[in-house]
């Protein structure tokens, strides 16, 4: 009974939220875009944020999601601002305050040190109308008033949902206009899972003399023993024009050698699988491994794009794996 009775109210409390997101949704109007545009068109000055108690921590997040997708911003504590820290905002600055209440009064001497220098540009965030915070901001986003989740009305649940979304909101719209991509996120985000995701057949390929080419014209037998020098399992065929022809695997060599018996007086050409499977360089890992996946191979061909059929890596799955990307 006990755990149903979590459940229950677990659902109850994400209904509430929901229903939060649904008004906000509906409550985004232009001065959002005055925001975003704020922002963008910010080259002199920073993009600062700060708020308190749980509004500061939202404001910790989005500042730091902001900066992770190309628009470096820092979070200033509102109550420090009172003890010299105001002196981090400054001219050409987009400060950016978000309060439910919009009467923090810890706030209060940010608003005016703001609004004593006009080239300040105060985005306040706020859910009350008639509020210090909303009043006194250039661009005004109201965030709607709704029932808090929970007993009481008095806990932050349905409105810190609704700054962390309006903020995921700034911070993707200036993504976007910036065409901030998958190559420019990679840059701050070379650890971790996000990291291991964002790499590319480049950064994981082998290359230059650990290539495993051979000639198609080699015999089977060379064609073995190289196969068994370079243990990587697979050999890249080219031509007289180094050109990519084929790929031959140690399992086509023993298969052959099965049926066949002698292995002297064939040719690689004769044995080889034609127009190998191969990718651009700049594809991600991730992407690779699908690859593999789906035609059941371990080894990829890898090229430029403008050279489709000259090979410049070959990327196996124990490269991919070693790099825990999955």
């Amino acid at each position: 009974m006990k755990n149903n009775k979590f459940k229950k109210i677990a659902k109850e409390v994400i209904q509430s939220e929901i229903k939060s997101l649904q008004k906000l949704r509906s409550s985004i109007d232009k001065n959002f875009n005055n925001a975003i545009n704020a922002i963008i068109n910010c080259k002199r000055g920073k993009i600062i944020l700060s708020g308190v108690g749980k509004s500061g921590i939202i404001a910790k997040k989005i500042s730091s999601t902001l900066s992770s997708v190309g628009t470096p911003s820092f979070f200033v504590d509102a109550s420090s601002c009172s003890h010299g820290d105001l002196g981090q905002i400054s001219s050409n600055d987009i400060l950016i305050l978000i309060s439910n209440s919009g009467e923090s009064s810890e706030l209060k001497n940010i608003i005016q040190y703001a609004n004593r220098n006009k080239n300040i540009t105060l985005i306040g965030i706020v859910s009350k109308k008639n509020s210090l915070l909303y009043k006194n901001s250039d661009i005004k986003i109201l965030l709607p008033e709704v029932k808090e989740a929970g007993p009481g009305n008095i806990v932050p649940t349905s409105s810190t949902i609704m700054q962390l979304a309006i903020g995921d909101a700034i911070a993707i719209s200036t993504m976007k206009q910036r065409k901030f991509g998958e190559k420019d996120f990679k840059k701050f985000h070379p650890s971790g899972s996000i990291g291991a995701k964002l790499k590319t057949v480049e950064d994981l390929m082998l290359k230059g003399k650990k290539i495993p080419f051979i000639s198609e014209d080699t015999n089977m037998r060379s064609a073995l023993k190289i196969i068994t020098k370079k243990k990587l399992g697979v050999l890249i065929v080219q031509n007289k024009s180094k050109k990519t022809s084929g790929i031959i695997t140690d399992g086509q060599i023993r298969r052959v050698s099965e049926k066949k018996g002698k292995l002297d007086n064939m040719k690689v050409k004769n044995v080889m699988t034609k127009k190998p499977v191969s990718v651009e360089k700049d594809i991600l890992a991730v992407k690779a491994l699908s690859l593999m996946n789906s035609k059941r191979i371990t080894s990829l061909c890898v090229h430029n794009k403008k050279y489709k059929n000259k090979t410049i890596g070959i990327l196996h799955i124990h490269n991919i794996l070693e790099n825990n990307i999955q």
